[in-house]
């Protein structure tokens, strides 16, 4: 009773074993020998039609992104201003929920009222979960989702607290990562 279930397990992990080899074969032949990790393969080889185990050897080659993928939030640029949208109002600090957003509002020199503009704003990207709650809280869509997850390093307070002017991107950039977001119905982007 045991031996059969022991042989069981061994035959799929055997026929899994065979077909990674196989399918390996086939995109090698398929391509012209010029490789089974190409631009074309991938999106196929690691769809959930896949047959067998694939393996990307990273960091020489990365893996496609899907469109929806997010990682950390960036601020926007308005393209007519050429300032952030942010206005300092606050909602992405009050739903995220680890916390990890500060703003302190700017001050108008001449009255001293708060201005529609943040003075300071930092983003604790170690502690950041990646929820993108603060991207859909924002009233402005002044907060985006960036698709750079490479952002290693040994100590955290100088490298991963963000300010703003690491935050800031143009929102070419927004469009580059999402484009089916600015494309309408007749196929031009707004």
């Amino acid at each position: 009773m045991y031996g059969l279930g022991i042989a069981k397990s061994l035959s799929v992990t055997m026929r899994r074993f065979v077909v990674t080899y196989v399918d390996d074969l086939r995109w090698l032949f398929k391509s012209g020998f010029g490789g089974r990790y190409t631009p074309e393969a991938l999106p196929e080889r690691q769809s959930p039609s896949a047959r067998g185990i694939f393996t990307i050897q990273y960091p020489n080659e990365e893996p496609p992104l899907p469109e929806r993928f997010r990682v950390f939030p960036f601020h926007v640029i308005d393209p007519e201003t050429g300032k952030s949208r942010c206005t300092a109002c606050g909602m992405c600090a009050r739903v995220c929920p680890p916390q990890c957003i500060w703003i302190k509002r700017g001050k108008d020199p001449e009255t001293g009222r708060p201005a529609k503009e943040p003075a300071e704003f930092y983003i604790d990207v170690s502690v950041c979960m990646s929820c993108g709650l603060c991207a859909e809280a924002c009233p402005f869509d002044a907060i985006k989702m960036d698709q750079d997850y490479e952002v290693a390093a040994y100590e955290r307070y100088d490298s991963l607290l963000w300010d703003l002017d690491k935050l800031t991107k143009p929102q070419s950039h927004d469009l580059a990562l999402h484009p089916s977001d600015y494309a309408t119905d007749d196929g031009s982007s707004s």
